[in-house]
């Protein structure tokens, strides 16, 4: 069995000792590939990354669990889902809203049970609902409005990014009023937040290289 390596938390919004013991274990765990070994940014498909959890940081979740927490969001989306780091906020809030269901997507099987697991032992499994395939398919229908979507899923190959895809199937199915936060800040996701004929406005966050706040006016 591999070895944890533990960190100390900063303080922040979630004072559950359990869920912070998770999301800890996690942060010191992160695995990133080899300087010579597969990278994002290549030809390599999400498979290819398997064995590592590319996650949101600890100021990004922080952020999710308190807008959740303030908008008293009840339905939420978290794509990709990966080892479970940002479902862990989600979930949080969920479950400090009085219950709420988190929307999961996440293409790797592997990495999709990996997560359930960090949910089980965080007490959490039972207000997320991990949707393994291809997200412009698994989140085609979300069965009502959204309160908010994270976006923070593999690049993917082609003209358009997989994020813009992603906006484009879940962004009709968000209330007015919801938000989205996305990652990675690719150009055509940003072209379709930025454009007021899609019914956002946007801002950047100074926050692990810049992260994408939108919310839904219409």
């Amino acid at each position: 069995m591999q070895a944890t390596t533990a960190i100390a938390l900063p303080p922040g919004p979630i004072h559950d000792v359990t869920i912070r013991e998770v999301i800890a274990d996690l942060h010191g765990n992160r695995k990133f590939p080899d300087r010579d070994g597969p990278r994002p940014n290549g030809p390599q498909s999400a498979a290819d990354f398997a064995e590592y959890g590319f996650s949101i940081h600890p100021e990004q979740g922080d952020l999710i669990y308190m807008l959740c927490r303030a908008m008293g969001a009840r339905r939420v989306v978290d794509f990709a889902t990966s080892i479970g780091m940002s479902a862990l906020y989600f979930a949080a809030a969920m479950r400090d809203n009085g219950g709420g269901q988190v929307i999961g997507s996440e293409l790797v099987p592997q990495k999709a049970e990996t997560a359930r697991r960090n949910l089980v032992r965080a007490g959490l499994d039972r207000f997320v609902d991990i949707r393994i395939g291809d997200a412009r398919e698994t989140l085609r229908d979300l069965g009502g409005p959204v309160d908010f979507v994270l976006i923070d899923g593999w690049p993917g190959p082609g003209p358009k990014s997989l994020a813009r895809a992603v906006i484009e199937v879940v962004a009709p199915q968000l209330r007015r009023g919801g938000y989205v936060l996305n990652d990675n800040a690719e150009p055509d996701f940003l072209d379709f937040i930025r454009d007021p004929a899609n019914g956002f406005v946007s801002m950047t966050l100074p926050i692990k290289r810049g992260t994408e706040l939108a919310l839904k006016v219409a």
